[in-house]
């Protein structure tokens, strides 16, 4: 049974990309063990709450910044296609979803921060990181 399993999943994807697939959900799983903790504990725990951020690179020169927001909407679309894949592959996708969600800029982003962070379980997840690393929970009111 096992084998005809593998027969038809070889039919639809060759072995290098089901191997591809298989190295990309351990590096995003461990990635994201790592970097989603660390970024959400050093967020001010009004963070959602007053949503009037400082602009990147504000001071720096026009072409500096506009490198800066390309890279950081670049990482973000990485982060939120991760996390789109481990809906389905291992890992902590809707977490890794808000994570790249947080850093790419577009009309409605703070409608859909605000829906994704208040859903009880990803809250929770996250105030759960926040108090082992010591940090007071997210505030919305």
């Amino acid at each position: 049974m096992i084998d005809q399993f593998i027969q038809f999943i070889e039919s639809w994807i060759s072995k290098e990309m089901w191997i591809g697939l298989i190295v990309f959900s351990v590096v995003a799983f461990v990635g994201t063990l790592i970097a989603i903790p660390a970024i959400l504990i050093r967020l001010p725990p009004d963070y959602f709450q007053n949503h009037h951020h400082k602009p990147w690179f504000a001071n720096h020169h026009p072409v500096v910044r506009m490198l800066g927001l390309f890279v950081k909407n670049v990482v973000g679309i990485i982060f939120l296609l991760a996390g789109i894949a481990m809906l389905f592959l291992p890992g902590q996708g809707l977490l890794t979803m808000l994570l790249g969600i947080l850093f790419i800029d577009f009309p409605g982003k703070h409608r859909l921060e605000q829906k994704l962070i208040q859903h009880p379980t990803v809250l929770k997840a996250i105030n759960a990181f926040r108090e082992k690393a010591g940090k007071p929970p997210f505030t919305f009111h």
